[in-house]
């Protein structure tokens, strides 16, 4: 375990010594005496926290506080309205990749349509346990074990997504900001209408939003590793630096030089030191 300390932040992170045994899956445990209120910044991951502590988290959004264990969907946050804070909070956060959450979560992401959902009206008895488990558990080493084989468990008795769907995430992923929907189209073989309807429905985002989720995703890493907006907007495929400028307004609700300063992004290089960003796409077979 680690201290992440962030301005008056002092956070004991943990990481699994090894990798899931589902890809698309990574994790990392926390453990925060005092969270005051965190602006949520998007990620393209469908995020799963499951928390075990004394205390318990509580995210604002839209659709009122919501308490405990809970799911987000891919772009949670998005206009910097969502909030977090809490005392005493000690859990598992979980980042799954939009190709495997249907089948983890047992419902697709599109059904969270952006919002905040209760893992106890996802899950239901089987949140509670898992809760338990984790409250029992002596080490961060067992509660990564206990996680990864409930994932790995629900992974393996959930629908897959259709491949080429998968291919397409892959390849966005793969060059954050430089895939086109045309050219994704083509290369999968789907029309146009039928790749949007399908990536939406399964996914929980239209291509495009996924392109610009995962570009917008690039640039603020890169934005807290010290790079400057220019050298960003130029790296990260925007056209210029102020079409970033107004991507980050659009996801965050604030500007680039706040970004760079984000505590919720500042954690990832202890916590997600690779952000689990999958391997190149491969051509995609029939």
């Amino acid at each position: 375990m680690r201290t992440f300390v962030h301005g008056a932040a002092v956070w004991d992170v943990a990481c699994p010594q090894r990798p899931s045994k589902v890809s698309g899956v990574t994790m990392a445990g926390f453990k925060v005496p005092d969270l005051a209120a965190l602006r949520m910044v998007p990620h393209p991951a469908v995020t799963l926290l499951l928390e075990f502590g004394a205390g318990a988290p509580v995210v604002e959004c839209a659709a009122g506080r919501r308490r405990g264990s809970l799911v987000a969907g891919p772009g949670l946050g998005s206009g910097g309205t969502v909030r977090a804070w809490g005392t005493d909070v000690e859990c598992v956060q979980v980042r799954l990749s939009p190709v495997i959450a249907r089948a983890v979560l047992g419902a697709a992401p599109a059904d969270l349509d952006g919002a905040v959902v209760s893992l106890d009206d996802l899950w239901g008895r089987e949140a509670a346990r898992i809760r338990e488990q984790l409250g029992e558990a002596r080490s961060w080493a067992e509660r990564f074990a206990m996680t990864d084989a409930l994932l790995a468990r629900r992974h393996a008795a959930g629908p897959p997504v259709n491949p080429e769907l998968a291919w397409a995430w892959h390849r966005i992923t793969a060059d954050p900001g430089l895939a086109r929907v045309d050219d994704l189209t083509d290369e999968v073989g789907w029309s146009r209408k039928r790749l949007w309807s399908r990536f939406r429905s399964q996914l929980g985002m239209p291509p495009k939003r996924a392109v610009q989720l995962v570009r917008f995703d690039h640039a603020a890493h890169r934005l807290v590793a010290g790079v400057g907006p220019a050298q960003v907007a130029a790296d990260a495929g925007y056209a210029d630096q102020s079409h970033l400028h107004r991507d980050v307004k659009a996801f965050t609700g604030t500007t680039p030089a706040t970004v760079a300063s984000e505590l919720f992004l500042a954690v990832d290089d202890i916590a997600w030191p690779d952000r689990g960003t999958p391997a190149r796409a491969r051509p995609l077979t029939r």
